[in-house]
């Protein structure tokens, strides 16, 4: 029976001298799934990921990965993780093609060398040598290399930093493709749009603990609530359309004519809104509800912007 998590992190603790860097983190990654890892520079999330690589010793807590310690198991985890860094791991004087064939070498049952550097947008840099590839080209190559094993998980480390917005929706399409294959994904990036896009699962790291795991859409509803805006007449009396309205819904006149109705915004409050106006006269436009993005969500766990 294939077991429920990939990825088992408990009570990790990891220091650096008198700095500790991981707290006490509990994290599970399920399995089939792609599971977003954020935090703010220096919340402990890449040591976390090198931890879960094998890279990192940890000093409490226990880590598994396939069911396995990655550290004293490293030889039996190896065939089946696929690793992509953001930097290292190449010979600088290797051509693409070069290197990505001796990775797919390595392994029982490759994908076609070929089909991939097609796939990946590298075909006519196959020759070149990876100091003279781009950057985005280099952040593609480390991504084949990552993938051609046919990894049962794979860790992504940015992994489209730097590219163009076509090659960004090329690799977006992969990941996609890897969890259909039943191919587990766990995925460190700065871009919310593309937490929000591609995973099951968030996971928002701070001050060495994870703060808040779930859906994208689970951590938005729970979250601050939605606004409604519109603009009408300046001055409306306020206090009588919270009469009209749920409890706890809050509004304000944000400038002369620009109103925030901000609570829980559904079809009725939307609909409760528009009949006060109509009751007193007032022709409201420009109405729009704005959702709470993951960005938002992580603002207010965080209070720090997620900065490459």
């Amino acid at each position: 029976m294939k077991s429920e998590s990939v990825v088992q992190v408990r009570n990790l603790v990891k220091r650096y001298g008198p700095k500790t860097a991981v707290d006490g983190l509990d994290l599970c990654v399920r399995t089939g799934t792609v599971t977003a890892v954020l935090g703010p520079n220096g919340a402990g999330k890449t040591t976390t990921i090198e931890t879960c690589e094998g890279y990192r010793r940890p000093d409490d807590g226990t880590v598994r990965v396939l069911g396995l310690d990655p550290v004293t198991e490293a030889a039996k985890l190896r065939p089946r993780v696929g690793v992509m860094l953001q930097s290292g791991g190449v010979y600088s004087g290797a051509r693409a093609d070069e290197m990505l064939r001796h990775m797919a070498k390595l392994h029982a049952d490759p994908l076609n060398v070929d089909a991939l550097m097609e796939r990946l947008g590298l075909g006519s840099c196959g020759r070149t040598t990876y100091r003279r590839l781009s950057g985005g080209q280099q952040q593609r190559l480390a991504l084949a290399m990552a993938v051609v094993g046919r990894p049962e998980l794979v860790f992504l480390d940015e992994p489209t930093a730097g590219l163009d917005p076509q090659a960004r929706r090329s690799t977006w399409d992969l990941v996609r493709e890897l969890r259909a294959d039943g191919v587990s994904v766990v995925l460190t990036t700065h871009f919310m749009d593309e937490a929000e896009e591609l995973a099951d699962d968030v996971a928002v790291i701070d001050a060495g603990k994870v703060i808040a795991q779930g859906s994208p859409e689970a951590l938005c509803r729970g979250g601050a609530e939605n606004t409604l805006r519109f603009t009408g007449r300046p001055g409306l009396d306020l206090g009588s359309l919270l009469k009209a309205l749920p409890d706890g819904t809050e509004a304000a006149e944000l400038t002369s004519g620009t109103y925030r109705i901000s609570g829980d915004v559904d079809p009725q409050l939307l609909a409760t809104v528009t009949s006060w106006c109509a009751q007193h006269g007032v022709m409201p436009s420009g109405i729009s509800v704005e959702r709470h993005t993951l960005e938002d969500v992580f603002l207010e766990l965080t209070g720090k912007e997620l900065r490459a």
